[in-house]
């Protein structure tokens, strides 16, 4: 099962590529929303090989998920692998400039079930694709928005 989005920004591509590389502000905003994420590479500077362990609910069960980054670009490509047990997840983040001051970002998720048991959830999901494309849209437009203001702010000295 596979989504796909696309959003303008306007932000250069370096500006975009740093608040993209923002991994502790990502774990913030998951232990916001009750899930356990700890970063378990030796890592000092982002890169291939960083790698988190996270558990969460979802549909009333714990589910437990490495995230570990296979592509590292600067300022154009991210590719993280999660993995769960039965299930492989890709999400790319592609960074093109359009301009000095623009740049569109490209975000795809990719879920491929391995056994069964993930293979009957990622059925399930496939009956609600329309609604669940349009909360992944809707979530990269508004991220899109918040590099934006972020950008401005930084721009006009509000933002460290």
């Amino acid at each position: 099962m596979k989504f796909s989005t696309n959003e303008d920004i306007d932000a250069p591509i370096d500006a975009v590529f740093e608040m993209l590389c923002d991994f502790e502000g990502f774990e913030r905003a998951a232990i916001r929303r009750g899930a356990q994420v700890q970063r378990v590479d030796n890592l000092t500077a982002p890169g291939v090989g960083m790698t988190w362990q996270a558990a969460f609910k979802m549909r009333g069960k714990e589910r437990k998920i490495e995230i570990e980054m296979v592509t590292f670009e600067r300022p154009t490509e991210m590719i993280l692998e999660t993995t769960a047990p039965g299930m492989l997840g890709t999400t790319n983040l592609d960074l093109i400039a359009l301009s000095r001051t623009r740049t569109r970002i490209k975000v795809e998720l990719e879920v491929k079930p391995l056994n069964l048991t993930a293979r009957l959830l990622v059925q399930s999901l496939k009956l609600a694709k329309n609604s669940l494309t349009k909360k992944y849209k809707s979530r990269v437009a508004d991220y899109a928005k918040q590099i934006e203001d972020r950008h401005a702010k930084g721009n006009s000295g509000g933002m460290a």
